[in-house]
């Protein structure tokens, strides 16, 4: 199945990543450097994939997944990680993870599965 969200400027979803970790106290670049780390893009490639509008589905083919994303587990939107059969969006979920995480406080090194 094709969801809408694929298609999906990865640059119209940013924005509101952006406004939720800053709400909660956190900042655009440790934004970037959680999703540097999902995704193995660097600040600037991050930045033209947003300028160049990549779609969810451009974006993440271009991405080299760090090997311990697997070790993103919980479930995002009532949904559980584990049990999402689409690797597109299987990675998509695990970036909404990351942010949810980082907005909620959880320290860096946890977010980014360093100590496990």
């Amino acid at each position: 199945m094709m969801h809408k969200i694929f298609e999906m400027p990865v640059a119209d979803v940013y924005v509101h990543y952006v406004n939720k970790v800053e709400r909660k106290e956190r900042t655009e670049t440790e934004l970037v450097k959680v999703i540097s780390w999902l995704t193995g893009f660097d600040s600037k490639t991050l930045k033209g994939h947003l300028k160049k509008r990549s779609t969810f589905k451009e974006f993440f083919k271009a991405a080299k997944i760090h090997p311990n994303a697997k070790l993103i587990t919980g479930s995002i939107c009532g949904v559980k990680i584990d049990e999402i059969e689409d690797p597109l969006m299987k990675k998509i979920r695990y970036m909404d993870k990351l942010v949810d995480e980082l907005a909620k406080g959880r320290p860096m090194e946890k977010i980014l599965r360093s100590g496990l």
